[in-house]
């Protein structure tokens, strides 16, 4: 059997978090030499090169090498569980690393913040807030457990479960015309003044969707923030269209009342999702926390709509 040791594979599975060696070692409070040394030894061990180390194009891991950090990963995460484990009995204790899609942390986190430790008081949640690319990278390099994103345009090799269902909705000034109406059809928006969440792929979705219908919406302003939309329909300088959020109350940032109406037909229903790479186990803390949010925010959204990608502007959308 090769003389392996569990340091080692804790070395190596860290290494796809950076692209030098030395900005490797710094982090992880080792030696660049006692580093390189480590590596060397595995390279031995396993018989194949598992990175190239050049100083002028830095750190980079060969295929075998990507293969062996994942495995390494498990391994170091299997032990820390069994660790944790071994004297718990029922009680779960240790860190759960989630991620969140930052256009809706503000209406999930808090109530997970707030609830799941007292109900787990031994376990210590670490929050990242980001966008999808980079959640979906601290997930294959192993520095987040699960990350809450769209259950849109993700790429194979993720395992998901369903937390909550989320849909586009109007988002009005109290005194605009369309305001008193029970739902609303693209038709209705189409000659409006719009205040365009610009976001990628939402901005390209919308505007399928429209086209989808012949339409084209009145575009009066693009920004890039959620919050700076709502101020602006509480102002009455146009509608918004944005994606149903949980605890997500009807005004702007500066207390000013919004009104938010469906779209009928919906334009686009899609899934808040808890997701993993599939070659990982979940551990028990992660799991607890998915269960936990599906608990408190499963029964958000509307029941009677499904998803439907042939129908006009099927696509979903990412605001």
């Amino acid at each position: 059997m090769a003389d392996v040791s569990l340091r080692q594979l804790e070395l190596f599975a860290a290494l796809p978090n950076f692209t030098t060696l030395s900005a490797a070692a710094a982090h992880l409070h080792i030696s660049e030499s006692a580093l390189s040394q480590a590596v060397t030894s595995l390279e031995h061990a396993v018989g194949e090169q598992l990175c190239v180390r050049r100083k002028a194009r830095g750190l980079t891991l060969t295929p075998t090498g990507q293969q062996f950090a994942r495995q390494a990963r498990q391994i170091v995460a299997d032990t820390q569980e069994l660790v944790l484990g071994a004297g718990r009995g029922q009680e779960l204790r240790g860190p759960v690393k989630l991620g969140c899609y930052s256009t809706f942390a503000t209406n999930v986190v808090p109530e997970l913040l707030e609830g799941f430790p007292k109900r787990y008081p031994g376990v210590h949640i670490e929050i990242m807030v980001s966008t999808n690319e980079e959640l979906l990278s601290a997930l294959e390099a192993g520095r987040l457990d699960v990350a809450l994103v769209y259950d849109v345009s993700l790429p194979i090799g993720y395992r998901r479960r369903k937390i909550y269902g989320t849909e586009l909705e109007v988002h009005l000034h109290p005194d605009h015309p369309l305001a008193t109406a029970g739902t609303l059809d693209l038709p209705d928006l189409a000659g409006e003044p719009y205040i365009q969440f610009d976001a990628t792929p939402g901005t390209v979705n919308v505007t399928d969707a429209f086209a989808a219908r012949g339409l084209e919406p009145t575009v009066a302003a693009r920004v890039t923030e959620i919050g700076l939309v709502e101020a602006l329909v509480g102002r009455g300088l146009g509608y918004g269209l944005l994606m149903s959020r949980p605890n997500a109350l009807p005004m702007s940032l500066e207390g000013r009342p919004v009104v938010v109406r469906p779209l009928d037909p919906p334009v686009t229903v899609s899934h808040v999702v808890g997701i993993w790479p599939e070659d990982m186990n979940l551990t028990p803390r992660a799991s607890a926390l998915l269960d936990f949010a599906l608990e408190k925010l499963g029964g958000y959204g509307r029941a009677d709509v499904l998803p439907d990608p042939a129908a006009p502007g099927g696509t979903a959308v990412i605001p």
